[in-house]
C-alpha cells in the first residue's frame, strides 16, 4: 500500500518496520478527540479561504461518517497505516475522494497527534476529579456514620495517642483534596492549544489559530510553535499527579488492610470487596485494597518511564515522543478503576466500635494527657514528661494498665496530682481536649466535615463549570 507520505520513498517499508512502528493498536482510542479537531480544523480552513466552505461541508460530513463508523464497531484497522490520523485521512479520501487529501492543508501529523493528546488528558482530568470527589463523598459518608468511635492514633505503627476515627478518615480525605487541586492546576497546563504549530514552525497558510481554539474550547495558544510540538510537560504533571493520587490511595489501602486483620479488627470489610482462599476455607482477604496498593508501582513506572524518555530529546518531535501514550493511558485507566472500586468499598464498611474501645483503654496512649495534667499544674514539661514516664514504667513492671492506677499511686509519683487527674485516663476526655484548629475533637471534626462536603461539591461535576 502507497503511503500517504510515501512520494520519495523508492522501496515498500518492511513489513517488521510497519509492526514496530504503528501506534494503532493503542492510539485509536485518540479517534473521537482527531475527528473533532479534524472538524474544527476543516471549519478553519473554509473561514480562512484556504479551502471552499463546500469542501468544507463535505470533508465535515466525511468525518462525521467515519465517527459513527467507529463508534458501531465496523471501522477497520490496519497495521501499515500507522495510527489513527491515517486511518482516518485514508477513510476520508476513500469516502469523498480528492477533496479529503485537503483536510491535512496548513498542518502536521506533529501538531495533529499534540492537540489530540490535549483534548484527550482535559478530559481524563475532568473524569479523575468527580472520581476523586466520589471518594471523597464516602469517606465523609464513613466518618459522619461513626464520628464518635474513637481508636489508637500511631506512629512508628505503635499506639500514641487516641484520635477519632473520623478525624483520621478526613486525613485522606485531605490527601485527595490536595490530588483533586493539582489536577484542577494540571487542567490549566493541558488547556493550551497546539494546533497550527504545523510539524514545528509553522505554517505559510492564513490559519486562524484563534477561531480553532474557541471552537474547540480551548482558553489558551501555545506561543512558540516548536514549545508547542515537542512539550510533554502537561502528560509528565498528569502522572506525577496521578502518582501522589495512587500513593495516598496506597497508604489508605494499607490502613485498611491492617484494621481488617485479626490482630486489629477495627473494621469489617463487606464480603463484596473481599475474597477466599483456594486451601483456607477461613480465609477473607482484602484483596480489593491489597491491588489498589499493588497497582501504585505502575503508575509510578510510567512517570519514571516518560521522565527517562524526554530527559535528552533534541527539539522537537521524535519518533521517542510516540511511547507517551501507552504508559498515560494505562495511568488513566488504573487511577479511575481504582477510584471506582474504592468509593463504594468504603462505604460498605463497617466498624467494630467494641474493639476500638477496647483498644484505646487496654494500652498508655493517655500518658501525654496526664503529662499535659502536670504542665497545667505549674510543673515543667520536660520534669513531667519524666513523671509520666517513670508511672508507665511502674504499670508495666506491676502488669497495670493506666486505667487501674490508683489516686494514691499517682500521688506517689507526683503531689501535682489530685482527683481530677483520674479523669484524664478517659479517652474521651483527652480526644475532646484537642479542640484546636485541626485537632480531633468532636467539635473540630464536625467543624471540618462541613468544609469537606464544600470541597467535595466543588469536585463533583467539574465539566459543567
Amino acid at each position: 500500500m502507497m503511503k500517504l507520505w510515501g512520494g520519495r520513498f523508492r522501496k515498500d517499508t518492511n513489513k517488521m518496520v510497519e509492526d514496530f512502528t504503528a501506534s494503532i493498536y493503542f492510539d485509536c482510542r485518540l479517534a473521537e478527540e482527531d475527528i473533532t479537531g479534524s472538524i474544527a480544523h476543516a471549519q478553519m480552513l473554509a473561514k480562512t479561504g484556504i479551502i471552499t466552505r463546500e469542501e468544507s461541508a463535505e470533508i465535515i460530513r466525511g468525518l462525521q461518517e467515519i465517527r459513527r463508523e467507529i463508534r458501531e464497531g465496523v471501522f477497520e484497522y490496519r497495521v501499515e497505516l500507522e495510527d489513527i490520523h491515517m486511518h482516518i485521512e485514508k477513510r476520508l479520501i476513500e469516502k469523498i475522494g480528492a477533496t479529503g487529501g485537503k483536510l491535512h492543508t496548513a498542518r502536521s501529523r506533529n501538531d495533529q497527534v499534540a492537540l489530540d493528546m490535549h483534548m484527550y488528558v482535559k478530559k481524563e482530568i475532568i473524569e479523575t476529579v468527580d472520581l476523586i470527589a466520589r471518594l471523597q463523598g464516602a469517606l465523609i459518608a464513613l466518618a459522619e456514620k461513626n464520628l464518635e468511635v474513637i481508636i489508637p492514633g500511631y506512629t512508628h505503627l505503635q499506639r500514641a495517642q487516641p484520635v477519632l476515627i473520623s478525624h483520621h478518615l478526613m486525613a485522606y480525605f485531605c490527601m485527595l483534596e490536595r490530588d483533586a487541586q493539582r489536577f484542577r492546576e494540571n487542567y490549566k497546563r493541558a488547556d493550551i492549544m497546539p494546533l497550527g504549530a504545523g510539524a514545528l514552525a509553522g505554517t505559510s497558510f492564513p490559519i486562524d489559530r484563534e477561531y480553532v481554539a474557541e471552537l474547540l474550547g480551548f482558553e489558551n495558544i501555545y506561543d512558540n510553535s516548536m514549545d508547542a510540538v515537542s512539550d510533554r510537560d502537561y502528560l509528565l504533571e498528569f502522572l506525577s499527579n496521578a502518582s501522589l493520587l495512587m500513593m495516598h490511595l496506597s497508604r489508605f489501602c494499607e490502613d485498611l488492610i491492617l484494621w481488617s486483620s485479626s490482630e486489629f479488627q477495627f473494621i469489617e470489610m463487606d464480603d463484596a470487596f473481599c475474597t477466599g482462599s483456594s486451601i483456607m476455607p477461613q480465609k477473607k482477604n482484602p484483596d480489593v485494597a491489597e491491588l489498589v496498593r499493588g497497582k501504585t508501582g505502575r503508575v509510578y513506572g510510567s512517570l519514571l518511564a516518560l521522565l527517562t524518555i524526554m530527559k535528552s530529546l533534541p527539539l522537537t518531535y521524535n519518533k521517542d515522543m510516540q511511547e507517551d501514550k501507552e504508559g498515560l493511558f494505562d495511568t488513566v485507566d488504573t487511577i479511575q478503576c481504582c477510584l471506582e472500586v474504592m468509593a463504594p468499598m468504603v462505604e460498605s464498611i463497617q466498624v467494630n466500635g467494641e474493639k476500638t474501645r477496647k483498644a484505646v483503654e487496654e494500652d498508655y496512649s493517655a500518658a501525654t494527657d496526664l503529662a499535659d495534667y502536670l504542665v497545667k499544674k505549674g510543673m515543667p514539661f520536660r520534669e513531667a514528661h519524666e513523671v509520666i514516664g517513670k508511672l508507665v514504667a511502674y504499670c508495666l513492671e506491676q502488669g497495670k494498665l493506666l486505667k487501674e492506677v490508683s489516686q494514691k499511686e499517682l500521688k506517689s509519683f507526683s503531689e501535682f496530682f489530685d482527683e481530677g487527674a483520674l479523669l484524664w485516663l478517659n479517652p474521651e476526655k483527652g480526644v475532646d481536649s484537642r479542640n484546636i484548629r485541626g485537632g480531633t475533637s468532636s467539635e473540630q471534626v464536625r467543624r471540618f466535615l462541613q468544609k469537606a462536603k464544600s470541597q467535595q461539591r466543588e469536585n463533583t461535576g467539574l465539566l459543567t463549570k
